[in-house]
């Protein structure tokens, strides 16, 4: 029996053939950024984006970012409180200090009514984190940040082919990331993406990508002690030919996320699954599934049901604040984001890989329904 992880990457023969044109020795010398390129200009225009700059990963990208935007010791980032480590752990990597913000109990996407009360004169950047494919209020998150003059930095690492109000995700803001990492719905193994607007900071970025080598700087003439983030020609192939296929991939996460819809609709009045609506059209990258309730003791049994069986859920992100990583950082802890802390033990993050069959969603489904129902 194969061991179904959550997540999986889905690689066909194109993907082997792009990657193999790449590696081929004369490609070496006469492109080796090639891929680089082409996916960096047709992603960033998909997205309606100016700019794209490819990282080794999704962290780089936000790390990129923040960096380019030399913050002080007394400027705050705002960060949603549920998210992964990943994308506020960049903030330690500047001289700035991280204000945690509560989530939407739905959605666990960043709170804007708690935004309203932690914002100071020296909040300086907001990132909004589309965790499992769900996204914030951007309409609302947009206004705050023009009016105060605050950046937004999208993290849509999760919800590569998300909607919101038809508008994709990754369009949102002062910048946004993508992670391509092997668990995504499209992967370069390892890799991220930085999506911006503007000239000046996209110019910064690309600068501080490469030991601080900017357009016009002399060859081995650096203008900044910086750092290396510069992507592979290898994972930019894979990429390529992943990004061409991506309404197949979408599609075939949808018919995951709808399989897992139809088996559960018994026992839909108890249960939240990702945001999908109207407003938000889902990528689904990840299938989720949060008790009503928040019932820890059935999520556990559902879990553990499942890992017996050979099918690996995973729980759905600790609150920030819980990490033993965060409290070395902070003698002191704040006041507790009640919603963060009440809710993340009350769902679970289902196997979402390419490799499920119709058979294993129903028999995932037909677990979680016994333990629920006893």
């Amino acid at each position: 029996m194969i061991r179904y992880s959550t997540f999986g990457p889905y690689i066909d023969r194109d993907d082997i053939k792009t990657v193999s044109n790449a590696i081929q020795l004369k490609n070496w010398y006469k492109k080796p950024y090639y891929y680089c390129e082409k996916l960096e200009k047709e992603f960033s225009k998909f997205h309606k984006r100016k700019f794209a700059l490819l990282t080794p990963n999704c962290t780089s990208a936000i790390h990129l970012f923040l960096h380019s935007l030399n913050l002080k010791s007394n400027d705050e980032v705002i960060a949603p409180e549920c998210t992964w480590i990943a994308s506020v752990s960049p903030v330690y990597q500047t001289k700035a200090k991280l204000i945690l913000s509560d989530v939407d109990r739905q959605n666990f996407c960043i709170s804007v009514e708690d935004i309203k009360k932690k914002i100071t004169k020296n909040t300086k950047v907001i990132i909004s984190v589309n965790l499992y494919g769900n996204m914030a209020n951007y309409r609302e998150l947009e206004k705050i940040c023009k009016k105060k003059k605050i950046h937004l930095l999208e993290d849509a690492a999760e919800s590569l082919g998300s909607t919101y109000y038809k508008k994709k995700s990754g369009s949102f803001g002062s910048a946004s990331v993508f992670s391509f990492h092997r668990t995504k719905t499209m992967t370069t193994g390892e890799g991220g993406i930085l999506l911006l607007d503007n000239k000046k900071i996209y110019n910064r970025c690309k600068m501080l990508r490469d030991h601080g080598r900017g357009e016009n700087t002399k060859d081995l003439f650096n203008e900044e002690f910086s750092f290396k983030y510069m992507p592979s020609n290898m994972q930019a192939a894979l990429g390529y030919s992943q990004f061409k296929k991506l309404p197949l991939l979408l599609k075939k996460k949808r018919e995951i996320f709808e399989n897992y819809k139809y088996y559960l609709k018994e026992i839909e009045e108890k249960i939240y699954l990702n945001e999908d609506n109207k407003i938000v059209k889902n990528g689904l990258w990840a299938v989720i599934i949060v008790l009503k309730n928040y019932d820890s003791i059935i999520v556990n049994k559902i879990f553990n049901l499942l890992k017996k069986k050979n099918y690996f859920p995973r729980p759905l992100f600790y609150p920030i604040s819980l990490l033993p990583a965060y409290k070395k950082k902070n003698k002191k802890l704040g006041k507790k984001n009640i919603n963060a802390h009440e809710t993340y033990k009350g769902g679970l993050v289902l196997p979402s890989s390419y490799l499920l069959k119709k058979i294993d969603i129903k028999k995932i489904c037909d677990l979680i329904k016994g333990a629920i129902r006893e």
